[in-house]
């Protein structure tokens, strides 16, 4: 299966920019955070993060759902560290990825083959990770770590 996405930008004021997106119609404005912009809406870095996430936290879902292991309801959070690199670049340098189950789940079965597989499905996190290092971590409802990043 091929995809194309298409995402049309069009400035609004100073940085803020208005995102349309092709399929669905969907619309959301973008900022950069203050002094540069004003903070109105989600920095290409926090879209960038939230992508990652959202992607990983759909994977696991489809995962959990395939396993029959009932990880609902599925929080996560997600944080990405930016700071400069050698050339003195502003850079994202990882992303860490929490998950959370929001059921029991560390006793059941195939949870093993579940957790070593269900990132390998995430189509924006397995790209990203091609150039930005990506630590995810699984938590049980009552937060045991089940997966954790080899770093």
């Amino acid at each position: 299966m091929s995809e194309n996405t298409v995402v049309s930008l069009q400035q609004i004021e100073n940085y803020r920019f208005d995102n349309r997106f092709a399929a669905g119609g969907h619309q959301l404005q973008t900022d950069e955070p203050a002094p540069l912009g004003s903070d109105s809406g989600p920095s290409p870095t926090q879209l960038l993060t939230a992508a990652v996430a959202n992607c990983l936290s759909a994977s696991l879902l489809f995962a959990s759902r395939k396993f029959h292991i009932d990880f609902e309801p599925l929080s996560c959070e997600a944080s990405a560290l930016v700071d400069r690199n050698e050339r003195n670049r502003l850079r994202v340098l990882r992303i860490d990825v929490s998950l959370r189950a929001g059921k029991q789940v560390g006793a059941a079965a195939n949870l093993e083959r579940l957790l070593g597989s269900f990132e390998d499905f995430c189509t924006v996190s397995q790209s990203v990770g091609q150039g930005i290092p990506i630590h995810v971590t699984v938590l049980d409802a009552d937060g045991t770590v089940l997966k954790q990043p080899v770093v």
